[in-house]
């Protein structure tokens, strides 16, 4: 059992979660009856608000669009030793919150990742599982092997792990944020399947398989370019130089052969395309030292907070 004395926070983002709300709220009060539930409301057009109100909830606002400046008002403005985050749909199992937490104390982790388990195919749709599993396999082969579920909205937290992470993304890429922050300063996680059930009747999904989807494999590109730039500008580099390697060799062989060079266009594009390449692999050098010393500022700011969740 967690300790009575440690702060849980359960923290709840919502967009039109009207149908929902009220029984995220009572789910989460009846499987840990000492934290403080607190909904996030982004802007609502129907009764979200108040229903949060009603089931009591503590209720606050974010006016910026988008799950991720949802996220980063969380983090900053609530302060506990454990956080619960939640999507508001009532499709994540609130009873696996104590056993969550508990795996997160009792085994001294900053994250507890609920790998969904879905209780009725209409829960996870099947695009959504595949384009989930082609997301995680990227992630893997580009941070290494850890997780299997890298979208998951239902997380716990421990508050070094909250305190210490930039939030930079808007939208529904938050996860993977969370995931490569995690994985790029090789802090202790772990899975645990959770049951995930269909939204309730009248509870609509914010999410587009395909623009989603694309938004957060560009994340993942974004984050590879800056989190491994000597790796992503070596490529670059590596590809101009065939490119300008394959364009040389015929005006090369004509030269050898005729003395002569008759095409200079050619020529002067993989001069240009070679000197390019050798830029690229030069930024990425460069870029690799920023990154490192970026990385070590993060770890300072993670160790620097109190690790209170773990038992003394």
């Amino acid at each position: 059992m967690t300790s009575s004395s440690q702060r849980i926070a359960v923290l709840v983002p919502c967009f039109n979660e009207e149908a929902a709300v009220a029984a995220v709220v009572a789910g989460f009060r009846k499987a840990l009856p000492s934290a403080q539930i607190y909904v996030f409301d982004n802007n609502s057009s129907d009764r979200t608000v108040a229903v949060a109100r009603e089931a009591g909830a503590e209720v606050r606002q974010e006016r910026k669009q988008g799950k991720g400046h949802v996220v980063r008002r969380m983090f900053a403005d609530v302060d506990a030793d454990v956080y619960v985050l939640v999507d508001g749909d009532a499709t994540y199992d609130a009873p696996s919150a104590p056993r969550m937490i508990e795996r997160l104390v009792s085994d001294h982790l900053d994250m507890v990742v609920g790998l969904r388990v879905d209780q009725v195919q209409a829960a996870y749709r099947p695009g959504h599982r595949t384009g989930n599993r082609m997301l995680t396999g990227f992630l893997s082969s580009v941070f290494g092997q850890a997780f299997k579920d890298i979208l998951s909205g239902y997380r716990v937290f421990s508050r070094r792990f909250v305190k210490s992470f930039p939030v930079l993304s808007d939208g529904f890429e938050i996860e993977t944020e969370l995931t490569v922050h995690a994985l790029e300063l090789a802090m202790p996680v772990a899975e645990i399947e959770t049951p995930y059930c269909a939204r309730p009747e009248g509870s609509v999904s914010k999410l587009n398989t395909w623009r989603d989807g694309f938004r957060i494999l560009g994340t993942i590109l974004k984050l590879y370019r800056s989190e491994k730039p000597l790796r992503f500008f070596t490529v670059i580099g590596l590809f101009l130089a065939l490119v300008s390697i394959g364009l040389a060799i015929p005006v090369i062989i004509t030269y050898l052969e005729q003395g002569i060079v008759p095409r200079l266009p050619t020529a002067v594009l993989s001069t240009g395309l070679m000197i390019v390449a050798v830029l690229s692999i030069s930024s990425g050098l460069v870029l690799d030292t920023v990154t490192r010393g970026r990385r070590e500022m993060k770890l300072l700011a993670y160790l620097s907070q109190s690790s209170r969740v773990h038992p003394g």
